[in-house]
């Protein structure tokens, strides 16, 4: 088994945050069934995919999560429910998800070119 990655706690943070995204249907009473369908459809895909990221130890889930993140905010536009009460979930969810899949990856960059490393030249 591999070694438990401090940056996979990301990892279950959106997991939570995809499982309030797909109660949020029923805790905040959205009636907009197609705002309901892009909830639990994208909630189920960013709980996989955080999942799989927390095992697999490779970049691509958190780029995924990210695309889903951006996917959230621009979901009320696209599939049309900008005005009802679900764009303003959508949106702050989607923005977390994007955040927290920046910052896994950054801190995955920072992990393997730690500033001030050998491998930089120094200027005097």
């Amino acid at each position: 088994m591999k070694k438990w990655r401090s940056e996979s706690v990301l990892d279950l943070y959106n997991i939570v945050i995809a499982t309030v995204l797909f109660a949020s249907p029923w805790l905040f009473k959205l009636s907009n069934g197609t705002a309901r369908m892009d909830f639990w459809i994208t909630s189920a895909a960013v709980a996989v995919i955080s999942l799989a990221a927390i095992f697999t130890h490779a970049n691509w889930g958190e780029w995924a999560n990210f695309l889903f993140g951006l996917w959230l905010i621009a979901s009320p536009w696209i599939l049309g429910f900008s005005h009802v009460r679900a764009m303003h979930f959508a949106i702050g969810i989607g923005v977390a998800v994007a955040f927290m899949a920046v910052l896994e990856l950054w801190l995955a960059y920072e992990k393997t070119h730690p500033f001030g490393s050998s491998a930089q030249p120094k200027h005097f």
